[in-house]
């Protein structure tokens, strides 16, 4: 879901990847190849977001190697990650939600999973990554934002 969050806001201050490269991966192999979940592409497509051409991959040392910045979506994502990178890729790496400063206190620092849960779950994803990518905008994308 973040990766389709981040291009929409993306695309709508004027960039594509062509400039600046999106992408998703998990730290887990679960999924690989398949399309997001129905309840997380219903959750999308009702805020405005197109995340349906998206396929699971797995996370690799190459990505951290490639990408200037890498955002987990939890503390237990994040350790995954540092213990994947060498010590100097680790600095790529922070959560996701640490970009909303500070995090906001009605979402916290971890983006939940909602796989296991309501559809309400995947809802408040898309919420908590739009006001990440919103941020992040403004913080040190495009034109500072503009």
């Amino acid at each position: 879901m973040a990766q389709g969050v981040f291009e929409h806001r993306l695309a709508a201050h004027g960039m594509d990847n062509s400039i600046i490269h999106l992408d998703s991966a998990g730290t887990a192999g679960y999924h690989i190849g398949k399309a997001p979940d129905p309840r997380a592409r219903a959750a999308a497509k009702a805020a405005g977001f197109d995340i349906d051409a998206q396929r699971a991959r797995q996370v690799g040392l190459s990505d951290l190697e490639m990408f200037d910045l890498v955002f987990a979506m939890d503390q237990s994502n994040h350790h995954a990650l540092m213990d994947l990178a060498t010590p100097d890729l680790r600095p790529k790496i922070q959560l996701v939600m640490s970009l909303v400063e500070p995090s906001s206190p009605e979402f916290g620092v971890d983006v939940p999973d909602p796989y296991y849960g309501e559809a309400d779950g995947f809802r408040l994803v898309v919420s908590m990554l739009d006001q990440a990518a919103t941020a992040w905008i403004k913080q040190c994308g495009p034109q500072g934002g503009r």
